[in-house]
């Protein structure tokens, strides 16, 4: 289904934008269609680091203009509560952001990538200059992570080695 080299690469780059999915699905599906660990890194990192800065960004005012129609408050809603929810459980966002933003994005489990980050970050109300480094180094960490898992299921570690 995906022969063309460039075709994989979009894929790829726009799985890795998506809320949730982010670069945790993108790195297996990328490596599923053969492109090789690098390349499946390299383009989901670089296609999950992209949204941060508008959402760091702009997502407060377009939650602010969408809220005034129902069909998006609940939606606007649960993603302000959910961000709030994490604030409040965790210490290490409250007393060291910077580093309690790398922790919870570098954690890849459902939840806690970019995305609800760069949100944690808007409600917050840190600068992008403050935000976007700990955010991406944490997408990072959780990329080498999922690497690794994906290498140990594709067929251990030596695969990620000879293949990379």
């Amino acid at each position: 289904m995906f022969e063309n080299i460039f075709v994989k690469y979009l894929v790829t780059f726009f799985v890795s934008m998506t809320p949730i999915i982010e670069l945790r699905g993108a790195i297996p599906i990328a490596v599923g269609m053969n492109l090789s660990y690098l390349e499946a890194f390299l383009i989901s990192f670089l296609g999950n680091i992209i949204p941060i800065y508008f959402i760091v960004k702009y997502i407060g005012p377009i939650f602010d203009f969408l809220g005034r129609f129902k069909i998006f408050k609940k939606i606007i809603d649960w993603a302000s509560n959910r961000a709030s929810k994490k604030i409040e459980e965790s210490d290490k966002l409250q007393n060291y952001t910077a580093l309690g933003l790398f922790i919870f994005v570098a954690i890849p489990l459902p939840g806690t990538g970019a995305w609800v980050g760069s949100l944690i970050a808007n409600f917050l109300h840190l600068p992008i200059k403050k935000a976007f480094w700990p955010i991406a180094a944490g997408v990072f960490a959780a990329g080498v992570i999922i690497l690794i898992a994906t290498a140990l299921v594709d067929g251990g570690i030596q695969v990620l080695l000879n293949r990379g």
